[in-house]
């Protein structure tokens, strides 16, 4: 199992042979959900005292595992986030994952952990942090939202008696799920602020509803939302931010989706105010051209988050604190170095071909909006902000859209799947990767005209 033979040599060039040509070649996105029981006998016996040999069981993963499970890097699955990993990125994965590096602390990970800070950095940068900034790769934006939030409850509770209170956070309607799921792990209770028609957090409603929480509520954070996954609205990172001084309160920018156009000049302006933040989050796995699992979480000043997360142990105490471990910045402990393929794929292509990319999907994501306006079938019912585009269908039901949106996911048409906007149900489109054309969703826009029956 851990010697290297002639069997391992030929399922090595298999394994790596098959990966180059996924790359070369992406699968074609026909998709159908296997159930679970064809599932079951397909795999039944695979795991079995003797094993089924490399190519038994590589044969197993892409005849069988893989095409059972959706490509979520197809131009045409245009439904939640997907992603777009370029292919430098992809193939340092593999090289990440054979290298067997730990990079939870610097004695065990230094090169992999200075290469991750450097993409860090340049993040920072993009939001206008201070040279001190710093932060971690953590598996997703629930990872991150959650180490932000125990960082400024820890932060609070350092500044003030929490004696007969309830520790709580503001967000909206429109904060991502995983928001409300922290608040149930910390046992935090909400403070919901209103939206503004577009579902936005305003500096106006956030005061009012801090003003409104009661003397039994101690607020410690504000989630504001730098693109909201449902509309890919911008809160008024300026005016919340102004807010929070004003108060003292922690402002973490949730910008799992959005974020990523920092580096776009055409949409700049929109998150004027996250140089103000306390520390924000974003997945380089959606909209940065990373593979998953991949988020980072950075820190205006990373020295609260190693108060309120670094671990302690017997075992632990040969770590030099001194050093930076990444570690210290999240819950967690073991972790993989998730940041270097993006690194490495930002010193192959360099930042200018990330702004070009993200440019092209603002455009292709505007193109799709005029589109839409010159069908009389369709309703544009939210333009583009960033990158996603909220329409109807005129005159179908709630079944006619599920039943289209099932239909042409198990053809391999495209994925769309329907959302809620206002309390109605309405199409939406998340634009992310820079193969997405105009012209392959007008012929999707297109497909609308006929009358689904479900």
């Amino acid at each position: 199992m851990h010697t290297w033979d002639d069997d391992t040599e030929e399922l090595a060039h298999s394994v790596v042979g098959y990966a180059v040509e996924r790359l070369r070649n992406p699968k074609d996105p026909a998709w159908g959900a296997v159930g679970r029981e064809a599932l079951a006998a397909a795999l039944d016996g695979a795991i079995c005292p003797n094993g089924i040999g490399g190519p038994a069981a590589l044969a197993l993963a892409t005849d069988v595992i893989i095409p059972s499970c959706r490509p979520m890097d197809d131009p045409l699955n245009l439904a939640y986030v997907p992603t777009a990993p370029t292919i430098a990125a992809t193939m340092f994965d593999l090289v990440v994952s054979a290298s067997s590096i730990m990079a939870c602390n610097w004695e065990s990970g230094a090169g992999a952990i200075a290469a991750e800070n450097q993409a860090l950095r340049w993040l920072a940068d993009l939001a206008g942090y201070p040279a001190d900034a710093g932060g971690v790769f953590v598996s997703g934006g629930s990872a991150a939202n959650l180490s932000a939030l125990v960082t400024a409850r820890s932060v609070y509770r350092s500044r003030h008696s929490v004696e007969g209170q309830r520790l709580a956070f503001a967000i909206t309607a429109e904060a991502h799920s995983s928001v409300r799921a922290a608040a149930h792990v910390m046992d935090a209770a909400i403070i919901n602020v209103a939206g503004d028609e577009r579902g936005a957090m305003t500096a106006k409603n956030l005061a009012a509803a801090l003003d409104s929480a009661g003397p039994t509520v101690a607020a410690f954070a504000v989630v504001a939302t730098g693109g909201t996954t449902n509309g890919g609205i911008v809160d008024d990172l300026d005016g919340i931010a102004t807010v929070c001084t004003e108060r003292g309160i922690w402002l973490h920018v949730d910008g799992a989706y959005g974020l990523a156009a920092l580096v776009a000049p055409s949409v700049r302006s929109l998150f004027t105010g996250i140089e103000r933040s306390d520390s924000f989050g974003v997945d380089p796995h959606k909209w940065l051209f990373a593979p998953y699992d991949c988020a980072a979480l950075v820190y205006r000043d990373p020295q609260p988050a190693a108060i309120a997360h670094a671990q302690h142990g017997d075992y632990l105490e040969a770590i030099d604190r001194r050093e930076w471990n990444p570690s210290d910045y999240a819950y967690h402990l073991s972790r993989r170095a998730r940041g270097l393929p993006m690194w490495f794929s930002l010193a192959t292509y360099g930042t200018a071909a990330y702004t070009n990319a993200i440019e092209v999907t603002l455009r292709t994501a505007r193109g799709i909006a005029d589109a839409i306006r010159t069908r009389a079938f369709l309703e544009l019912i939210l333009a583009p902000e960033l990158s996603v585009v909220l329409f109807r269908r005129v005159g179908w039901t709630d079944a006619q859209y599920h039943a289209f949106s099932i239909s042409r996911a198990k053809a391999g048409v495209a994925l769309i799947v329907p959302t809620k906007w206002h309390g109605k149900t309405v199409l939406r489109i998340c634009v992310i990767n820079p193969r997405t054309t105009v012209a392959d969703v007008a012929a999707v826009l297109d497909d609308l005209a006929s009358d689904i029956r479900p």
